[in-house]
């Protein structure tokens, strides 16, 4: 239980951080997109490097090798839906559970499509994918 207070207290202040710079607001998320405003996407670079560079030295620290993850099919696919859905209702899925604690009516239009792409996607790569996933027993 320990655990699960501890994972409830950092995704609180991660949504926080987020509600704060502006990724829960939809204006800014689609300025970021047109690129009228990067103040975002410099956000979010800078996001990325700073956690790229944390993964780094803790690999360096723990003299942890590096395995490359072999290509998986559905990675360019999955990527550009995952983009374009990201560009339509401007939040990507931590985004909407702020949304939703933000009171915003529309998160759960977000909400209902991402779970019905999951959805989407588990019948369909039953069907016809069948491809490796390597995680999520799927």
């Amino acid at each position: 239980m320990k655990q699960y207070l501890k994972y409830a207290a950092m995704g609180l202040a991660m949504g926080a951080v987020l509600q704060r710079i502006g990724f829960a607001d939809y204006d800014e998320v689609h300025r970021m997109f047109i690129f009228s405003d990067l103040r975002l996407l410099f956000t979010f670079v800078l996001a990325v490097a700073f956690s790229a560079t944390v993964f780094f030295a803790l690999r360096l620290l723990r003299g942890m090798a590096y395995e490359p993850k072999p290509y998986h099919p559905g990675v360019v696919p999955g990527s550009i839906t995952f983009g374009f859905g990201w560009a339509i209702c401007g939040a990507c899925p931590a985004i909407v559970f702020v949304q939703l604690g933000e009171g915003k009516i529309a998160a759960l239009a977000t909400l209902a499509g991402i779970l019905l792409g999951v959805r989407l996607y588990r019948v369909l790569h039953a069907r016809y994918l069948q491809w490796d996933t390597g995680s999520c027993g799927i």
